[in-house]
């Protein structure tokens, strides 16, 4: 069925910025939230990022302000800019897609996720 694809991570600096994209392919859901989470070491998978189809959106406490969340349907592609880096956000990044319109409904599909990570 549908698969998503992550790309973009990378190796970034404290205060660095990054794009991450995922890609969306084989029989794509419409009407679908999708969403970034995201998982560091020792740490639980997190919700980083959520939007509607219809481009709602919702940010975890940790990144608003600084990240934003995006989507273009027509491109089936889903994107996560992110800006004023911290060295917290190194984690491995997973796109997802949900089961129902709402970010609350069970995640249907996952990325295989993408890392960032800090310099050093």
């Amino acid at each position: 069925q549908v698969q998503l694809v992550e790309s973009g991570g990378g190796l970034v600096q404290p205060g660095g910025s990054l794009r991450l994209s995922c890609a969306a392919s084989g029989y794509i859901f419409t009407g679908k939230a999708m969403g970034w989470y995201r998982q560091a070491p020792g740490k639980q998978r997190e919700l980083v990022a959520a939007i509607t189809t219809g481009g709602s959106t919702q940010y975890a406490d940790s990144v608003k302000g600084r990240f934003t969340i995006s989507r273009d349907n027509g491109k089936n592609t889903m994107y996560l800019q992110m800006n004023s880096l911290k060295l917290e956000d190194a984690a491995v990044y997973y796109c997802s897609m949900y089961s129902r319109s709402d970010w609350y409904s069970r995640v249907d599909y996952w990325g295989k996720g993408t890392l960032v990570t800090g310099s050093s």
